[in-house]
Formats: structure tokens, C-alpha cells, sequence
């Protein structure tokens, strides 16, 4: 099998996009695969790319430097055509997936899709939400006219759907290593480290720092558990834009920077209850994160986030944007220790349904199926 994939993130930066796309790459030349990334990228990227990579033009994000943002395939059309593609993955609708789609219905190339990323739900941070019909026809144009589009999550496919789009659209889940995130990896000296008493529970939200997590509502709901007489320590794992002015008004909160690898997954099982109060998440990898490490999630009530916690069971569903809301559940956790033990357990137990081998297996039967059923 000859694929391409083209995608806005790759190596650029170490988001749930590129490390997903990552690790995909890896998997489909460990089955002998052949493939090729068409993708931008920067000097000394942060990440130690999969498979082989093709660059494109690209400029900075407006706002938001540390993306990029494509200007289209240029010559790189003749590279993806020279290398005889079965199928072509496009994982982002910016210029160049759509340059990619062009290249594939004029060549009648099989093309598929992947949706990362919940466009429509950024626009009101950035004061663009009149421009949210455009955005969705769009997508709704983009999306048709793939054999397949592959979303993380059932509750994402239906806000998809309730937006009009048509396209057969699948479920690629993420997975989790459990040999990794696992329980026992809780630390007790590290929490004593970082100041954390023994008796107290400590709540941990792990992202990038940028304002469309919800970043007001976590503030607020941290603060506000502060401001409680809970033995209760907050933690921020994590950096980005929002970081300077979360330290400055955040005072009680441990920020650890970005974590990664075994430093990571140590900040996850040594925590007690996470919280994560995104609306814009299309999974939620950070959750699944948490919930194999054994820590119950308060979530708001979001595509993506409910696909993952089961409300009572392995956490709590939250009205999104609601501070009080989340603190009140968050407390309930707290105080109740037998509670948090069953939701722990729970959680656990949960997670180990995501394992990255069945999930990539699932993907390249959609593959196999897509190259086969396309009609020319």
C-alpha cells in the first residue's frame, strides 16, 4: 500500500495532532507500507519526525506564531503524482488538503479524510463567529467529496452530522499505551517534591496554555477551590500564550511546564481527581491520559469529552463554561474518598479499551476498503 498523507501538523509542534499522525507513520511502514508526508515544518523542530517528509511554503498563524499555516503544494503536485499513491490522507482542510483534494478527483486518486480538529468551535475566541456558516460550508464541500472521513469520536460524528456534513463518516479512535500510563506510576516522593501533603488531593489539569482550552474556566474553578476549606493542591502541566498571565493571577497553583515522557505520566498517576473544561476537544487525548493513569475526569459536557467519561462512573460531565459547576463536582470527589477510589478503578478499567494496536488495524481495513470500493 502507497499512501500519502497531507497535514497542516507534523513536526512542527508537539500537539495530539502531530504525535497521532506520528505515530500512524510508524505503524503503517512497520507493516510495510510505503509513505510519504507532505507537511510544513521549521528549523530544529521539537519532534523526531516518522517516515519520510516533504516540506511546504508555510507562514506563521496569525496570533499564534508557533503554528504554521501552509500556502499551498507548489511542485510538491508532481512529487505526490512521481510517487503513485493507492490512496491520499488528508488530515487538515487548509490550502494545501485542499490543493490534495483538487490532485485527487483529477487523477482519481482514492482520497480519505481525518477530523483533528473542531474549526467551528475556535472562531468565537478569535471574534470571527460570523464567519461560522462559511467555515461549515465549506467543510461540508471538503468533506463530501472523500470516500471516507475518519473522526475520533461517536459524539463528534454527530456534531458533524447535525452540521450538515454527508460524507461516510467513520470512527478512528485514539489509543493509549498502558504498558506506560498506568497507575503504579504514582510517585508519592515527587508529590512531597513539588509540596503536596499526603492527605491532600491534589487536581490536575494537563494542556496547552491557550485561551480556547477554556482557560477562564479553569482559573476560576482553581481559585475557587482555594478559596474552600479542602486540603487541595491545583497543578497546571503545560505552557503556551495563555501561560504568563495564568502564573501572574494563579498564585496557589503549581505550573510545571510542559511535561513529556515519563516526567508526564509521573504528573498524571500522582494526581487524585483531572479536570479539563475544553469544548473544542475532538477526542481529548490529555483525558484518556489521565483515565489510564486511574485519575477520575471532570469534563465539560462537550464533543469529544463524553465519548470518554461516563458521568458518575469514571467522572463527571460539566455544563461548559460553568466555574461553579466544575467546582462543585470537583469537591465531590474531593470529599468523598471512597468515591474517588471506585471512580479510580473505573477509569482504569475504561481506558484499557483503547489499545493503539486494534485502533490502527481498524484504520487500515478503511484504507483496504476505501482503494477498493472508489469509483473511478
Amino acid at each position: 500500500m502507497r499512501i500519502v498523507l497531507v497535514t497542516g501538523n507534523y513536526n512542527h509542534i508537539p500537539d495530539g495532532v502531530s504525535l497521532t499522525l506520528n505515530r500512524l507513520v510508524g505503524y503503517l511502514e512497520s507493516i510495510g507500507a510505503k509513505v510519504l508526508v507532505v507537511a510544513p515544518t521549521i528549523e530544529n523542530p521539537p519532534i523526531h519526525h516518522s517516515g519520510t517528509l516533504i516540506p511546504i511554503k508555510s507562514i506563521s498563524a496569525p496570533g499564534r506564531k508557533e503554528y504554521r499555516v501552509s500556502v499551498g503544494l507548489g511542485k510538491v503536485k508532481k512529487t505526490i503524482l512521481d510517487f503513485k499513491p493507492d490512496l491520499i490522507h488528508i488530515a487538515t482542510p487548509d490550502i494545501a488538503g485542499f490543493q490534495a483534494l483538487k490532485l485527487a478527483l483529477k487523477h482519481q486518486i482514492p482520497v480519505v479524510s481525518s477530523y483533528h480538529t473542531h474549526f467551528s468551535s475556535y472562531l468565537e475566541y478569535y471574534g470571527l463567529s460570523l464567519m461560522e456558516p462559511l467555515l461549515w460550508k465549506y467543510l461540508k464541500y471538503f468533506y463530501s467529496n472523500s470516500v471516507h472521513t475518519y473522526v475520533p469520536s461517536q459524539s463528534m460524528i454527530d456534531t458533524l452530522k447535525q452540521n450538515g456534513v454527508k460524507s461516510d463518516l467513520r470512527i478512528w479512535a485514539r489509543g493509549i499505551e498502558l504498558d506506560k500510563f498506568n497507575p503504579d506510576k504514582r510517585d508519592l516522593a515527587w508529590r512531597q517534591e513539588m509540596g503536596i501533603k499526603d492527605d491532600e488531593i491534589l487536581v490536575t489539569f494537563v494542556s496547552r496554555l491557550v485561551w480556547e482550552k477554556e482557560m477562564d474556566t479553569l482559573r476560576s474553578t482553581f481559585n475557587a477551590l482555594h478559596n474552600r476549606d479542602l486540603k487541595v493542591k491545583t497543578m497546571i502541566v503545560g505552557d503556551g500564550p495563555a501561560g504568563p498571565e495564568l502564573r501572574e493571577t494563579m498564585p496557589d497553583t503549581i505550573f510545571t511546564g510542559y511535561l513529556k515522557g515519563e516526567d508526564l505520566i509521573r504528573a498524571y498517576a500522582s494526581s487524585d481527581v483531572f479536570m479539563f473544561p475544553s469544548i473544542s476537544e475532538t477526542f481529548g487525548n490529555v483525558t484518556l491520559e489521565a483515565l489510564a493513569c486511574g485519575i477520575p475526569a471532570v469534563v465539560a459536557d462537550a464533543q469529544g469529552n463524553k465519548s470518554l467519561v461516563v458521568d458518575g462512573y469514571n467522572g463527571f460531565l460539566v455544563t461548559p463554561k460553568d466555574a461553579d459547576a466544575f467546582t462543585t463536582k470537583i469537591m465531590k470527589i474531593v470529599n468523598d474518598s471512597n468515591l474517588r477510589i471506585e471512580m479510580s478503578k473505573n477509569a482504569t478499567e475504561f481506558a484499557g479499551k483503547f489499545t493503539w494496536d486494534k485502533i490502527f488495524k481498524e484504520l487500515i481495513d478503511n484504507y483496504a476498503q476505501a482503494i477498493k470500493n472508489y469509483q473511478k
